[in-house]
């Protein structure tokens, strides 16, 4: 039985049928779906969730599908992991990483909402499987696509890492390299799925797709023993994510599943590339573009086009956002490298160093618990840190060498 009500307009809360639609035609105002939420609080219990298997679709009943999932049976329930090492450092009593570099099967959170449009786009019909992406998202596009058997076309902008592209191009996509940024790219798109229909993940099934992102939430509540942390600090780049995870904590605590305070919600850019945090330091309601310099491509977008519910959310929840720079970025990355075992793609750097900036400004108290968002993996962009970090030592075979070389770092300690 499906929960799913319809779409309606966050802006002007006029309600329209769940179809391939996401612009209000009154307000032109992002559309989100709705649910039966007395339906839900009967269906989905903590023992029905416990029940079922290890993926996002545990929480089925708030997701916007009508029928049974099509894909993304391996996706989510990433592990929540706990940093004493790194807490330490920060000075942080209780820090968890919500890790989705480990993402079945393209290692990002992308996996997460590509589940759920990808499903909705078979309900639907769609022939094609599209998106425009900066990197993440067409692999994950590209990867769901061939597990379902559909034709898949991914924009991208033509300077992508060469890991990113290949983590398409193994899957047979056809891939468009667009001369041009992210915000060039997803113009096209949009132009693209107005006059052929085609099904692109984060535009006219993006309604759907941003759905997914919620299931981060509600997984970090059950990990956490059903509760939840007095922070989260949230990459931003187009905005579908942070918004959802909020979403999905007020929805948990909506149908009984969790009780207290919401946690506050902080939003994380590169600074080089930070219109949200930008808008909410100038106390503005929408953020002007900007054009994006960054090492951190993959949430190098200029114009959010989530980034009003980013701004409302952040404030909403008690909220801030912090923005670094690219080498306080690499910095991060090395850290959590080095303290927990955890390799990060540039995004999750730019999360860990807003995070490290939080604390230093007292925003994340010694005594409060943390959670820092990794949405992506470290070795699809291992040339960002791979000048930064140690030659190897070279040694012949011979004993004799490296034993000369053990006596000398004996000499140096």
């Amino acid at each position: 039985m499906s929960t799913l009500i319809g779409l309606q307009c966050h802006l002007c809360q006029a309600v329209f049928p769940a179809e391939a639609t996401y612009v209000c035609s009154k307000c032109l105002g992002p559309l989100e779906p709705i649910y039966d939420y007395d339906l839900v609080k009967k269906m989905l219990t903590k023992d029905v969730i416990a029940s079922r298997a290890k993926n996002l679709w545990r929480y089925r009943e708030l997701l916007p599908i009508t029928g049974e999932p099509q894909t993304g049976f391996h996706s989510g329930f990433t592990p929540l992991v706990r940093c004493t090492r790194l807490a330490e450092r920060l000075g942080i009593r209780e820090l968890y990483i919500k890790d989705d570099s480990v993402n079945h099967p393209t290692l990002s959170y992308k996996d997460r909402v590509v589940s759920v449009a990808a499903t909705r786009a078979k309900e639907f019909g769609c022939r094609v499987l599209a998106c425009a992406s900066t990197g993440n998202l067409a692999n994950s596009v590209s990867a769901h696509a061939a597990r379902l058997g559909m034709e898949c076309c991914v924009f991208i902008p033509d300077n992508l890492e060469a890991g990113k592209v290949l983590g398409s191009a193994i899957f047979g996509p056809t891939i468009l390299a667009i001369a041009g940024n992210y915000d060039d790219v997803n113009r096209l798109c949009t132009q693209v799925a107005d006059r052929y229909g085609w099904g692109f993940v984060n535009i006219n099934l993006r309604s759907y797709y941003a759905e997914g992102a919620k299931t981060l939430a509600f997984e970090v509540a059950e990990q956490l023993g059903w509760r939840f942390p007095t922070h989260l600090v949230s990459p931003v780049a187009g905005g579908t994510l942070l918004p959802r995870i909020a979403r999905g904590f007020r929805e948990f605590k909506q149908i009984g599943l969790v009780d207290g305070e919401l946690p506050h919600i902080h939003a994380a850019q590169a600074a080089g590339c930070a219109p949200v945090v930008n808008a909410l330091n100038a106390g503005e309601d929408y953020p002007d573009p900007v054009k994006p310099d960054t090492i951190a491509k993959s949430i190098a977008i200029g114009n959010p086009a989530d980034g009003y519910q980013v701004i409302q959310t952040v404030r909403a929840t008690g909220g801030s956002g912090t923005a670094v720079g690219d080498d306080e970025i690499v910095d991060a990355i090395r850290v959590l490298a080095e303290t927990e075992g955890i390799f990060t793609e540039p995004a999750g750097g730019t999360t860990l160093a807003g995070t490290i900036d939080l604390v230093r400004r007292g925003v994340i108290k010694p005594d409060d618990s943390a959670v820092v968002c990794i949405t992506g993996n470290g070795y699809k962009t291992a040339e960002v840190v791979a000048n930064k970090l140690n030659e190897p030592v070279r040694l012949s075979r011979a004993f004799k060498e490296f034993e000369a070389w053990q006596e000398s770092r004996r000499a140096l300690a």
